[in-house]
């Protein structure tokens, strides 16, 4: 089963951390974990998404946040 989940791809739908426009991304579970940026194409701001494969509940956990904190 985790190999069917591996190859299908996945359509989100998310809404944009810093202006709330919601847009859908594709989930390409083939490659593993990934942590990457996508533009949000209302504010063209930088979205932060990371994809996980529980593989023990088999299924894809998506975090998405701004990636704005401010560290001193």
């Amino acid at each position: 089963m985790l190999e069917e989940l591996k190859q299908e791809l996945k359509q989100v739908r998310i809404k944009c951390p810093h202006c709330g426009h919601h847009l859908h991304v594709l989930l390409d579970p083939t490659a593993g974990d990934q942590d990457y940026y996508d533009e949000c194409p209302a504010c063209c701001s930088d979205i932060h998404l990371n994809m996980h494969i529980d593989e023990e509940h088999q299924s894809i956990e998506l975090s998405v946040d701004a990636d704005d904190e401010q560290y001193f």
